[in-house]
């Protein structure tokens, strides 16, 4: 087992990409302190406590890393999934203030916090890893703009590559998973309603399919592992080959 007696706190937990990681790391071994604003449907099996928390909230992070770290006795994994992408991001032009605050909030702010409380108790433990979700679109430019998504996984890059800095000489690893477009009921329910949308971001990807949530999280069970102890300050690129199409 990869993640043998590692605990992990893994945001976004409840659906998508975040509860197949709750899964795959269960699998390998893990013990898992699930955090999201909503319930999951259903409970995995394992070594898992869920706690309701909003990330863009302090005394909710504060709380939810307190209670898991209380209850597993120690802290080996951040891994930040949680992020939103909202229909009304547009340009900077025309995208409320309203909603570039939300998603920063969320995107941002919530790793910001989840590291603030979440790092003390990887240093009392000897090290660990630090697992932030950035995004492809942080890389490269879109015709069609997502502006303050796109700025916060810009941000989720930057800071990952920050903390990898200051924390690496106490054993702690940072690094960045940069998706591209994945199968999760975020994207696919919005992408189902505008054919005209798939087919255009489908188009782009060599590899000629949208990324499975698995895809990501192999990624991240690597990060989490002892395979990675020298992994640092990375960003990696997951995205079945968009963002080397220049056609």
């Amino acid at each position: 087992m990869r993640l043998k007696n590692k605990v992990c706190v893994i945001t976004g937990a409840a659906s998508g990409m975040g509860k197949v990681a709750c899964d795959m790391f269960l699998k390998e071994g893990a013990k898992v302190i699930a955090l999201d604003i909503k319930e999951p449907q259903t409970k995995p099996e394992g070594e898992y406590v869920f706690i309701k928390a909003d990330v863009s909230k302090p005394s909710e992070v504060k709380t939810a890393i307190e209670s898991g770290t209380k209850k597993f006795k120690k802290l080996d994994v951040l891994y930040n999934n949680a992020g939103i992408f909202l229909e009304k991001d547009h340009s900077v032009t025309d995208t409320d203030p309203e909603y570039w605050d939300k998603t920063i909030d969320v995107n941002l702010k919530g790793i910001y916090l989840v590291c603030k409380y979440g790092i003390p108790n990887l240093i009392e433990n000897g090290g660990g890893s630090i697992i932030n979700v950035a995004s492809f679109v942080a890389l490269v430019g879109c015709s069609v703009p997502q502006d303050a998504y796109t700025a916060s996984k810009g941000a989720v890059i930057a800071l990952t590559k920050s903390l990898a800095v200051q924390f690496g000489p106490k054993g702690i690893r940072s690094n960045a998973i940069c998706p591209g477009p994945i199968e999760t009921p975020l994207l696919m329910e919005w992408l189902f309603k505008e054919p005209t949308e798939k087919a255009k971001r489908l188009n782009r990807i060599p590899m000629a399919r949208f990324g499975k949530p698995e895809d990501i999280g192999w990624a991240a069970v690597y990060l989490a592992s002892d395979e990675s102890t020298w992994t640092n300050g990375a960003a990696m690129v997951i995205d079945g080959g968009i963002t080397s199409n220049y056609f």
